[in-house]
């Protein structure tokens, strides 16, 4: 192209987007905030190191939309108690929350109560099904469990011991452990399972029963963890009885990361944080904005929101040796604001 061309191009760029932003400023993006409309991400445990890139991923898709976030719920493994920091945080009447419910029944009646209120719920990394909540953003559980599966019998072959801790009530959780130990049995039946105990995301637990396990199966070769805090108790143990066993787990902890670094745990599934926090937001947003789009469904007459998304997997990375300083949460958050 001549510059003559390239330059009549771009004066005609040039006046198009001139055009442009000011119809823009006309007629503002429906993807946008009214002043002051804020949007709250509700967990237990809040403290945990996972909330963190979750909850700048909330941030950074707020940010562009001109909206307020704010971070909440219960420092405590109690559901009571993140029930009570749910409903405190409705009293501020939010337009949206994005919940991680720690147990997924005793969540259905307050996540109706508030949408019948008028607050848009959407659920992340474990879900309340049965509730109205109007999407779900998670990693495919399922699909973490299956690689699991296939990696432990890749690296202790096919016809060897091995043993899962659990948090029951958590529903990623059950999913990740049901999941392995049920395509174990369909695909590996030689693969025996010589152990399964609760730690419920407390490392002393799964110390203490990792131990046990131990010494009750001196021929275990393999673990495999719905969760980081279990298997920081877990490789400890481990590493204690000097014991030969391949630990897997899901999600990280700079603990973990380290250990993954140092080869005493083989490797982490890791959900995506930062794009489920992003697209958690994106979802709650639409939930909070049913009437920006006229579906072509029975939306008016049966009553509900048309912006149900009953799953969206933000996928998952799987953490080694060789990438470890990518998941390094320190040199994540450095120049970024925590609150």
């Amino acid at each position: 192209m001549n510059r003559v061309g390239l330059a009549g191009l771009v004066a005609a760029a040039t006046l198009s987007f001139g055009l442009a932003s000011a119809s823009g400023a006309a007629a503002q993006s429906k993807f946008q905030c009214e002043p002051g409309e804020t949007y709250i991400m509700n967990v237990m445990v809040s403290a945990h190191p996972y909330w963190v890139p979750v909850y700048q991923g909330f941030k950074q898709a707020a940010a562009a939309m001109g909206c307020k976030t704010i971070f909440s719920g219960t420092p405590d493994y109690d559901i009571t108690k993140q029930i009570a920091s749910f409903e405190q945080d409705l009293v501020k009447s939010p337009a949206g929350v994005l919940l991680h419910p720690m147990q997924s029944d005793p969540f259905i009646e307050p996540i109706n109560r508030a949408i019948d209120g008028g607050t848009a719920i959407v659920t992340f990394a474990a879900d309340s099904p049965k509730s109205k909540r109007t999407a779900y953003i998670t990693s495919d559980n399922l699909a973490e469990a299956k690689f699991a599966a296939e990696e432990i019998v890749k690296q202790v072959g096919d016809s060897a011991e091995y043993a899962v801790l659990e948090n029951p009530g958590q529903s990623n959780h059950d999913l990740r452990v049901t999941a392995l130990i049920d395509y174990m049995e369909k695909n590996y039946p030689n693969m025996k399972l010589v152990g399964r105990q609760a730690s419920n995301q407390d490392s002393n637990a799964a110390y203490r029963a990792t131990a046990s396990m131990l010494q009750a199966n001196p021929n275990l070769k393999a673990m495999w963890i719905p969760e980081a805090g279990s298997a920081e108790g877990a490789v400890a143990a481990v590493l204690e009885a000097k014991a030969k066993v391949l630990i897997m787990h899901a999600d990280v902890t700079p603990t973990t990361l380290e250990h993954i670094k140092a080869g005493n745990i083989h490797m982490a599934l890791n959900p995506n944080q930062g794009v489920q926090g992003f697209m958690g937001f994106i979802a709650t947003f639409l939930a909070a904005h049913p009437d920006m789009f006229d579906p072509f469904n029975d939306y008016k007459v049966s009553g509900y929101n048309p912006m149900q998304i009953p799953f969206v997997d933000n996928g998952f990375a799987v953490i080694t040796k060789e990438n470890a300083d990518s998941f390094d949460l320190n040199k994540y958050m450095e120049g970024r604001d925590p609150n």
